[in-house]
């Protein structure tokens, strides 16, 4: 389904962050970190009473969400095998750990998808009048990674 308005918000170069692909055969496995960009479209076909897609305002808890999911912290994915050794690291008050599904920008991008559209648009007063069509994750300027409505 296509939408007749579609509003974007972007809030670049947020974090850093760092996290690991544990699964990977190169350096990826490694600790990085990047300051992420996140990129949020937002469709609907019935505009409201101040005839807006979304209030831009009313997304600040949105941001608050991004600062405390990936602001100075360290994502380790859930299946990690050295999981207990970040947390331990957490415990001496090294890092801050948010344990996701899957690190990585497909993964956060699937993540935030799945979040936005199941509890903030409905938390938010958006009821089925708006849903979060896209959402991108940057790592830099030449890698990111998208989740996008299905039609």
């Amino acid at each position: 389904m296509s939408f007749k308005y579609i509003s974007t918000k972007t809030y670049p170069d947020l974090g850093p962050v760092c996290y690991r692909q544990w699964r990977a055969d190169s350096h990826c496995n490694l600790l990085h970190g990047y300051a992420l960009s996140f990129h949020f479209e937002f469709g609907t076909n019935e505009l409201d009473a101040r005839n807006w897609v979304v209030d831009f305002g009313s997304l600040k808890p949105l941001k608050e969400k991004l600062e405390e999911w990936f602001d100075h912290t360290m994502l380790v994915a859930e299946d990690d095998p050295e999981l207990n050794t970040f947390y331990s690291l957490e415990k001496r008050g090294l890092c801050k750990v948010r344990v996701v599904e899957k690190t990585g920008c497909e993964g956060l991008a699937d993540f935030l998808y799945d979040y936005v559209n199941d509890q903030f648009l409905p938390l938010y007063g958006y009821g089925d009048r708006v849903w979060c069509t896209k959402v991108e994750v940057r790592e830099h300027s030449k890698n990111s990674a998208m989740r996008v409505r299905e039609v």
